[in-house]
């Protein structure tokens, strides 16, 4: 039985890996860390877990010493001296944070303000994104797990992009997000007040997931991509809805864009093509690790309108980090992970 640690176990997605490794049939939570919660039990933190687990918060050096692999669920900046410290231990480390997603150290400082500790790190380290990566998934000792908002985006646009059928420039994706997408730490925004019976942008052409989709997705092109990202609060408790507006090279035939797509997720277990006339909704996803999208064409203004929805903490964060451990370990990529969609 792997032993798997989580460190930083009781932010949200520490919580959400507690809760889908709790169920996963071949690992075993060796232990989880909290600063702030050091020596008090899970259950007395999220309720829920009463009766079923009651592991204890360590420190981040006794998680280590017990664990084969280690989640980081930690704000961005704290985990690359953690794994450098991990992998000296022949540890296997997945990074749920921005410390190892980007292969450009520039982009990183630029958005981020820090510059990579320890370059050999980062030539090891992949980016998670199995649809992707798969291959290179299975042969790392550090993955880079995505950004929500950045799988969202990336998903809907990998076959037209990796086909050449639209323009680089110009694509406009604009997304919205329930609160637990920024974390457990209150922030202005995120207060009840402020989010309840409201709906408004942030980050406005400035957020930080903007480099990592363009980073992504130019090296698939080839070419330099550039999008408008505008992310939106919702009033919800989880689930990303990305609609993605996008210029076609050629005269647009809907259909067999819709067999391109089904043609390149059709061995994907957790992204699904809705059928054409079908719309993406985010409660069709719920508490779920798949991805819906879907396919629409504004003939009038020969836009190819992609909408993208996924549950945030699932396939945005920590269902799409236990499908890197299931690939890169060698188990079926969708142990833990095949719960269906909450119907209401």
């Amino acid at each position: 039985m792997i032993q798997v640690g989580i460190i930083g176990g009781t932010g949200y997605v520490g919580a959400e890996l507690v809760r889908l490794l709790s169920n996963h049939n071949k690992v075993k939570i060796s232990g989880i860390s909290s600063a702030q919660y050091k020596g008090k039990s899970i259950s007395s933190i999220y309720p829920g877990f009463y009766g079923l687990n009651e592991l204890v918060c360590e420190s981040q050096q006794e998680v280590m010493e017990k664990s084969d692999l280690m989640f980081l669920a930690l704000p961005s900046g704290l985990s690359e001296s953690i794994v450098e410290k991990a992998i000296h231990k022949d540890k296997v480390c997945i990074d749920m944070g921005a410390d190892f997603r980007f292969k450009n150290e520039a982009l990183y400082k630029k958005w981020y303000g820090k510059s990579f500790l320890a370059h050999s790190l980062h030539e090891q380290a992949v980016y998670g994104l199995p649809e992707l990566n798969r291959e290179y998934i299975r042969k790392s000792q550090i993955i880079g797990n995505p950004g929500c908002y950045a799988t969202s985006v990336e998903l809907a646009l990998l076959p037209l992009i990796s086909g050449g059928l639209i323009e680089e420039n110009g694509i406009i994706a604009d997304c919205k997000s329930g609160v637990t997408g920024s974390g457990k730490n209150l922030t202005e925004s995120s207060h009840f007040v402020n989010c309840n019976e409201s709906f408004a942008p942030y980050k406005v052409a400035n957020h930080r997931h903007t480099p990592e989709i363009e980073e992504n997705l130019s090296n698939i092109s080839k070419e330099n991509v550039k999008l408008t990202f505008v992310p939106h609060l919702i009033p919800i408790n989880r689930g990303i809805l990305s609609t993605i507006y996008t210029t076609p090279k050629k005269p647009m035939d809907i259909e067999k864009v819709h067999e391109k797509y089904c043609e390149f997720y059709k061995k994907e277990n957790f992204v699904k093509v809705l059928p054409l006339g079908e719309i993406s909704k985010i409660n069709n996803v719920r508490l779920s690790n798949y991805c819906h999208i879907s396919l629409h064409f504004d003939e009038e203004n020969n836009k190819l309108i992609v909408i993208s929805c996924l549950d945030n903490m699932m396939k945005g964060s920590a269902g799409q980090g236990i499908q890197n451990m299931n690939i890169l370990l060698g188990f079926d990529e969708t142990e833990g992970l095949t719960d269906v969609p909450a119907i209401f």
